[in-house]
């Protein structure tokens, strides 16, 4: 709707300017300071230049435009938000969508080492990696989601001797003690439990099987993983493993090399990312020739960049801040253009339950599991609040909070104004069918503006997704239930003279608020009770 109103003004106008909102629906749709820039230019002031540029506008038959202090202020015609409703209904599942923006994109997002299950400090990244997905891919881009499995490092020989150790213990009477980096918890204890009945107590007597069981163990973490995410709505597209570029790696150095990307010094071969703005240059490659965490991740990145995206987002931790010039700096030295590469760093979280800590799970050995936190509030409400602010500052909720039944719960409270609208619907005994035909030229302004705000859901998921404020989404739900269900209790709806005109509006803001729920991994509810 926004294109078309700028294309309408641009057309008339011949001259570049900004289109905004004013908060004051009643005042204006939309308006443009232009003539605050051109008072300089005509040697005017600014509200004789917004007076002359008004009757411009005259006889157009999309908006009214009027002056006020300066601003050029349009109204949408009432006969034009009746042809975009209409259109809206009859366009239903896909309603808001974008046209496809020939970019292809490779978001990465979760990449936690397969070595236990998903705690909470991983699900801020992936309910926003997914749904910046969903979005996205809904206003037409070409987004492949990717999470990459860290199974070359120490972390998995860690991971099968925990195991061992645990079962020797557990099964053979052994008196094994703990390396400082081995894993504990519960979940250990359970996979030395299933390594019994899959291998027999043998398994735990030769120290030699520790790398089979780092092996079949990162395999069952990686289905628990997967398990915790798709509990979550969230599905991810490739599942790419660092094991498998070990053979890149040669590869990926000799383009370093001839770049002049890296150097050798004391028996090590370090990446030159001091001249490219970081505090000092790193090492990828150690004394005894083993690759360092950061040499696999260069690799990662040179097969990432060689499959040829138009744009590459990664979604780090908050911990990961002093990590971004080194990529960046290997990637340059690659050859590739390092700008193409944006990071995204997911904040901490803070739980709480009626206003204390939220337990830690001895399954994970001191962590809030991802798992705890969904059997807790469910699906939709994990999701829901962790998009409700932005992704690079600190989030503190209660879980408490979210099974409350009125609007100090937002999930709540937009799902009541959806499944309100299908109960009036009810009531009334009509299908979307028998009214999106009808004249909404007699409704007043208030009910315009509802039907406004609705009909702006496009605008405002191109908004959130490029400025990467994915809780514009939520705020803007929000505050249309807010209006509905302040419009509805001010005004007579069902027996009234406008009521099919009004059912078209409703119906308008329901297909609005489920499209924006979907978008956000949610299905809005058609039914609800409330105490």
């Amino acid at each position: 709707m926004k294109d078309i109103i700028f294309d309408k003004i641009k057309e008339i106008l011949k001259k570049d300017f900004v289109l905004e909102k004013p908060k004051d629906k009643n005042l204006a749709h939309y308006a443009t300071p232009l003539a605050f820039s051109l008072a300089k230019e005509f040697r005017k002031s600014p509200k004789l230049i917004a007076d002359e540029l008004a009757l411009e506008f005259n006889n157009s038959d999309i908006f009214t435009a009027s002056p006020l202090n300066g601003y050029l202020n349009f109204r949408l015609k009432p006969e034009f938000l009746d042809k975009l409703a209409t259109n809206a209904l009859n366009s239903g599942k896909n309603f808001a969508e974008g046209k496809d923006k020939k970019e292809k994109i490779l978001l990465e997002y979760v990449s936690a080492n397969p070595t236990g299950p998903l705690h909470i400090g991983h699900v801020r990244g992936a309910v926003y990696g997914d749904t910046l997905a969903r979005v996205g891919r809904y206003l037409g881009y070409d987004i492949t989601t990717e999470y990459y499995i860290n199974d070359a490092g120490n972390q998995i020989n860690m991971l099968g001797l925990s195991i061992f150790i645990t079962g020797a213990n557990k099964f053979l009477n052994a008196n094994l003690d703990f390396e400082e980096n081995c894993y504990k918890g519960d979940y250990i204890e359970n996979l030395s439990d299933e390594a019994l009945k899959e291998f027999g107590k043998d398994i735990f007597k030769d120290r030699q099987n520790v790398e089979k069981l780092s092996l079949w163990g990162k395999d069952k973490m990686l289905l628990l993983i997967k398990d915790n995410l798709l509990k979550a709505n969230i599905k991810i597209q490739n599942w790419v493993s660092e094991k498998s570029f070990e053979n890149e790696l040669f590869d990926t150095l000799d383009c370093l090399k001839k770049n002049d990307g890296v150097y050798e010094k004391d028996g090590k071969i370090w990446i030159n990312s001091s001249a490219l703005g970081d505090e000092k240059d790193r090492v990828i490659i150690r004394e005894d020739k083993r690759p360092t965490y950061l040499a696999g991740d260069i690799v990662y990145h040179y097969n990432k960049f060689k499959r040829g995206y138009d744009h590459y987002i990664n979604i780090w931790g908050a911990d990961h801040h002093g990590y971004i010039k080194r990529v960046k700096s290997s990637i340059h030295y690659l050859g590739f253009d390092e700008n193409k590469l944006e990071v995204i760093l997911a904040q901490m979280v803070s739980l709480l339950k009626d206003g204390e800590t939220f337990k830690m799970s001895k399954r994970a050995g001191n962590f809030i599991l991802m798992s705890d936190v969904l059997e807790e509030i469910g699906s939709d409400a994990l999701r829901f609040i962790f998009i409700t602010k932005k992704c690079d500052t600190a989030l503190e909720f209660d879980v408490s909070e979210l099974s409350k039944e009125d609007s100090s719960n937002p999930i709540f409270y937009i799902n009541y104004a959806h499944a309100r609208i299908h109960q009036i619907f009810a009531k009334s005994e009509k299908k979307i069918d028998d009214i999106k035909e009808a004249s909404i030229l007699n409704l007043n302004d208030e009910a315009l503006n509802l039907l406004f705000e609705a009909l702006t859901l496009n605008e405002v998921l191109e908004d959130a997704f490029l400025s990467r404020n994915l809780q514009k989404i939520p705020d803007y739900l929000k505050n249309i239930a807010s209006n509905f269900h302040k419009f509805y209790n001010e005004n007579r709806v069902l027996g009234s003279e406008n009521e099919d005109a009004l059912l078209k509006v409703f119906a308008v803001v329901a297909l609005c608020i489920k499209t924006g729920l979907s978008l956000m991994g949610i299905e809005a509810k058609n039914i609800m009770t409330k105490e």
